[in-house]
This record gives C-alpha cells, sequence and structure tokens, in this order.
C-alpha cells in the first residue's frame, strides 16, 4: 500500500518582508494513487 499526502498552498505573493503571507493551506491523501475521503482545508 502506497500512501501519499499531497499540500496546496494560497499566498498573497512570495515576499514575506513586503508582508504577503499563506491564506489558505489543503492536504488530500491518496492510497494506491486513489484519492480517499480525508480532506483537509484551513
Amino acid at each position: 500500500m502506497k500512501r501519499s499526502i499531497l499540500f496546496d498552498t494560497e499566498t498573497t505573493g512570495l515576499d514575506p518582508a513586503t508582508g504577503d503571507r499563506v491564506i489558505e493551506i489543503a492536504a488530500l491523501e491518496l492510497i494506491d494513487d486513489l484519492r480517499r475521503a480525508r480532506v483537509f482545508m484551513c
């Protein structure tokens, strides 16, 4: 059984020194390359 967790982030830009920040994080679980019911979004 191969298990993978995919992460995705959404940001306001790429430079935290100018105030850019992460505004959303999501994770998706795959088992044997098939999507499982577990999804996390914040």
